[in-house]
């Protein structure tokens, strides 16, 4: 590969993915709706890719999503950065999604709404030009339905919002890999550490360090 190539791994919804990038161009890319077994699905991905997706920059998602699947993908990003001497930065998930929904509707104020934990849904608003709005949470369905007030909602969870909501319209959508381009370089993080979107369930009691 060229000094510009970018290995891109999204494992952290029910879609697993992975991309491989010289410079602006797409070399090759994978996408699999698995729901579960990320873990044995990501690796032989990547090895898949020409040269094995060996990379000098790998970009992988940070979630939030499903615990599994944001650690499978960040534990396999360090993995291979220490063996390539690599460098590494991650991207939210909702940053993606929301980045793919400008790709196909065009820049304009959207929400996003992708399954969380116990029932709950991440949703975050972007501006048009992608910058977050409101804050990531994790909210019940009648919460989120309540505070997400854009017309266009998109992810996974999106058709379900505006059922609940009773207006606006709904594209479903989950992360792809290969559209890591459409991200704006401000999502680009060089700090790596997952984003659950909510706290622990298990809590330390209390008076506990």
């Amino acid at each position: 590969m060229t000094a510009a190539s970018t290995l891109v791994i999204d494992s952290a919804t029910d879609a697993c993915s992975v991309a491989l990038f010289s410079g602006d161009t797409l070399v090759a890319g994978e996408y699999r709706l698995l729901g579960r077994g990320h873990a044995e699905a990501l690796v032989p991905m990547i090895a898949a890719l020409p040269g094995n997706g060996r990379a000098n920059r790998i970009a992988v998602a940070l979630g939030p999503g499903s615990f599994t699947g944001v650690r499978v993908g960040l534990a396999a990003a360090r993995a291979l950065a220490l063996a390539w001497g690599a460098r590494t930065v991650g991207y939210p998930t909702l940053a993606l999604i929301a980045a793919m929904a400008r790709g196909s509707e065009g820049n304009r104020p959207l929400a996003v709404a992708t399954s969380g934990g116990h029932g709950e849904w991440f949703v975050e608003s972007f501006a048009a030009d992608g910058t977050g709005i409101h804050a990531l949470a994790s909210l019940r369905p009648d919460a989120a339905a309540a505070s997400v007030t854009e017309e266009l909602v998109v992810g996974s969870q999106a058709q379900a919002l505006i059922a609940a909501r009773g207006s606006g319209r709904a594209l479903p959508l989950l992360p792809d890999a290969r559209a890591f381009l459409l991200l704006p370089e401000t999502a680009l993080l060089t700090e790596t550490h997952p984003l659950y979107g909510r706290g622990p369930d298990a809590k330390l009691p209390a008076g506990a360090a």
